[in-house]
Parts: structure tokens; sequence; C-alpha cells
């Protein structure tokens, strides 16, 4: 990382550090106030369940427009993300009550192994198979997790070097590739680990390794989606699904990058993606749309700044990743200085009040502005990595 680089990071902390109007004070998270949503949450999603005989629903998601809980199937790419989070709170609390729900809500998903129709069984599976198996030891899970693995690279084009990611609008896109899709590859890498089959990791680096080339601008911002030709592995054309505009940064964007390239240097140690982790975190802290608190608007590039919605979710990833680029960086101190910052913010400034929104525990996320759903609403992924994000803190 360049010397200016690290100045700029270190200035952007200080002003953290002064903004005491507008930034919270350090201090702790309140494991027992989560315990208590989540209870709430459970209480609600087992009541649309049982009431509404969903046998196929497994997952809370979202606030719908009509203020009532959105509960989803197991097809839903965000199925995994709930139990995933109940893990996490059983990791941190000990309680075993926790364990028996995430067990529940896990195995709920067990034919999602099989479901290759987008890139999304990395999401579905590792967060909820993939944190039980950590936690239980259960040899049971190793099996699903693979297939699950198969699954994935079913979809990896070798003339392009990338995982697809979408199956629709195909007469707009041949092999639409995502920076989402890197979330992915963590799948990936632990079953070459598992296997002792190096396919899984060379598709995975294959993968990490062309969105580099392509997918990331000079300043590393990130391209939302590009499309390649399936014969030629050409670049047909870049564009956006979910940001302001082609040539904008969408901040979850940013934050799947972030997280997927420090992730993908932990497997592989290779410092190509320790680099590039480290240049898409500068962009991220020096960035002059990065509001005081660390909280990203929706997109750094939306002209309606400061009057658009934050988007939590962006920040809950952040944060994780942060914390755990900063067990690699030689500027680790000054991510874990941001990834404390914004951890607290985010819980000082944008939970649910105790009882509120159905038990989720985080609000104001973004899920798709051009779509104009899930706008400033709590969603489950942003609840999963602030999950994720706490318990490195202290693990960290």
């Amino acid at each position: 990382m360049k010397q200016l680089s690290v100045l700029l990071v270190v200035s952007v902390m200080l002003a953290f550090t002064s903004c005491t109007n507008s930034v919270s004070e350090p201090g702790e998270v309140d494991l027992e106030a989560v315990g208590q949503q989540l209870q709430l949450l459970h209480q609600n999603t087992e009541k649309i369940i049982t009431e509404a005989d969903g046998s196929e629903l497994v997952c809370p998601r979202t606030i719908n427009e009509d203020g009532s809980l959105r509960v989803v199937p197991g097809g839903d790419w965000t199925s995994g993300f709930y139990s995933g989070t109940l893990w996490y709170m059983y990791e941190m609390s000990g309680d075993e009550s926790w364990k028996k729900k995430a067990i529940t809500y896990t195995e709920m998903l067990e034919k999602e192994q099989y479901n290759g129709s987008n890139h999304d069984v990395g999401f579905r599976m590792y967060c909820s198979y993939g944190n039980a198996l950590r936690l239980t030891k259960n040899e049971a899970y190793i099996p699903i997790l693979v297939q699950s693995a198969k699954t994935l690279i079913a979809r990896y084009y070798e003339e392009v070097g990338c995982i697809r990611s979408w199956n629709f609008d195909e007469q707009v896109w041949q092999c639409p590739v995502i920076i989402d899709n890197m979330m992915n590859l963590e799948l990936l890498f632990w079953a070459s680990e598992q296997t002792g089959n190096p396919v899984y990791k060379d598709i995975a680096i294959s993968h990490a390794l062309t969105t580099i080339k392509h997918q990331f601008r000079d300043d590393y911002s990130t391209v939302h989606v590009v499309d390649y030709d399936t014969i030629t592995g050409e670049v047909r054309q870049k564009n956006t699904h979910q940001g302001y505009a082609d040539e904008s940064s969408w901040a979850r964007g940013q934050a799947w990058g972030l997280y997927g390239y420090t992730m993908t240097y932990r497997f592989t140690k290779d410092q190509r993606f320790l680099e590039q982790a480290e240049h898409i975190a500068d962009f991220l802290l020096n960035n002059p749309a990065l509001p005081e608190d660390g909280i990203p608007y929706w997109d750094f590039n939306d002209p309606g700044i400061p009057e658009v919605p934050r988007d939590v979710s962006a920040a809950a990833i952040i944060t994780s990743a942060l914390y755990e680029l900063s067990t690699f960086s030689d500027e680790g101190e000054s991510y874990k200085l941001a990834a404390d910052r914004i951890l607290m913010n985010t819980w000082s400034l944008y939970r649910s009040m105790k009882g509120e929104n159905f038990g989720f525990i985080l609000d104001h996320s973004v899920g798709n502005m051009p779509d104009g759903s899930e706008i400033d609403v709590p969603i489950n992924y942003a609840d999963y990595y602030f999950m994720e994000a706490l318990y490195r803190s202290k693990k960290f």
C-alpha cells in the first residue's frame, strides 16, 4: 500500500474520532439485546410458517411494503443468512437453544445443494451449513457442502475463466458475472481443502483473477456486471443491475469485492489478492462520499447525496471484511480502527429499537434501488454480516 493511502486512511479515522456530535462513542454491542430481537424474529417467523402452512418457507428476509414480514423459500438467494445469524448467536452466547434453532433452519435447506439455477448456492449453503459444520463438527454436513460446490462449478465457463452468475435476461447477456460472485468462492476453497481435489480451488482462483482484470476500474471501484462472450471469452459489455449507473460505484458491490478478495487471500496467500483487497479498502475509506459515521450511501455516485438512503448491509459487510483484512495487512491497525468505529456506529445509530421490525437486528439497508425494492428496510444479510463482524471484533 502506498504511503499516501495509509495517511489518508489514518486521517479518515481521526476524522471519525473527532466528530463526536454525529458519531457514537466506543462501547459494547449489547448481546442480550441482540438475542431479544432474534427471539422475536424467531417467534414471528415460526408464526408465519405455521399459519400459512408454509412448508417451503425457510427464512425471514425483510419487511414488505405493506409492513408485513417477508419469509422466503429455500431457493431465495438470501435463504442461508438467517440460520447463519443463529449460528453466530449460539457461538457468542453459548446458549444451546440457539444451536437448536440454527440446526432446524439449516437443515431446511438441504435440497438447495442441488440448486444450480444461479451462483447463489455459495451464499445459501456456506453461510448455513458451513457455519453448522464449523461449530458442530457433524460430518453428515460434509457431503452436502461438497455437493453444493459441485453444483457451483457446473456454472464455470472455461473460455471465460469465470462462474456465470445469472440465467435471466438471456436476450441481453451471454455470461453475466457480478461482483457478488466473489463471495461464493469460499465454498470452493473449502471443498478443495476438504476433498483434496484442486479443481475447486483452481476455478476459484481463475474467477478471482479474471474479475480483477475486467471488473475493476483504475481507482479500484467495481463494475457490477461484466458480460462475457461464451465462445471467445471476450468482454461484451459492462453494466449495473443494482447501482445508480453503469459507471457508478454501488456500495454493496464494493463491499462484496473487499470481502471476497480478503477471503481469497486467506485461502491462497497470493499477494495479488491481498493487494487488491487493500486497494478496495483504500477506495472505500478514503472516498469523499463516505459519511462521517462510515455508513455508506447506497451508491457512492448518486447525485442526490446526502438526501439518499444509506446501506447498512454494505457497512456490515465492509466491517466484517476489515476485521479479517487487519490480520493480514501491514496496515492492520488502521483497518481494525475503522472496523471498530463502523461497527459501533452501526449498532448505536442504525439498529432496530427493542421490539421493532419483527426482530431484525438492524434497519436502513437497501436491496435494489433501481428496481424500487427493499429500500431503507431491515434485510437478513445485514444482520448476518453484522453478527460475523461482532464475532470477529472479539476474535481478532
